[in-house]
């Protein structure tokens, strides 16, 4: 066989397995990884405060989105990810995560909702 074959297959393999490796050590949704952030928001000051303006924020896009208001929903967007990221990589794995469960349908997902959900009543004026 060419050796540059041989090569171009063992790159290939290894990538596959790294890529296998990088996805298996993401935190991922858990009813675990939840509450360690509910926990992390909730014992940091500043960091209730940035959890409680993303909620603000949220509510603002919901709304821009309902008018089809496409400008200012991306400009909010990008503003809440930016704060998102001042809250650690904690909550933005969960965030990831979230993304693939539906919390109407996924009984984890409405489990991990009601955990942030108590989080907002019980830190954010309304």
């Amino acid at each position: 066989m060419n050796r540059k074959f041989i090569v171009a297959i063992l790159l290939v393999a290894a990538m596959s397995a790294y890529i296998v490796y990088v996805q298996a050590q993401k935190p991922g949704a858990t009813k675990d990884n939840a509450q360690k952030v509910v926990t992390i928001i909730s014992g940091d000051k500043a960091k209730t405060q940035t959890y409680c303006e993303i909620q603000k924020l949220t509510q603002q896009m919901e709304q821009a989105e309902e008018k089809n208001d496409s400008k200012t929903a991306n400009e909010l967007s990008k503003k809440i990810d930016r704060l998102e990221d001042t809250l650690g990589p904690e909550y933005v794995a969960l965030m990831d995560g979230l993304e693939d469960i539906d919390p109407e349908k996924d009984k984890l997902g409405a489990e991990i909702m009601s955990m942030f959900e108590a989080l907002d009543d019980r830190l954010c004026a309304k």
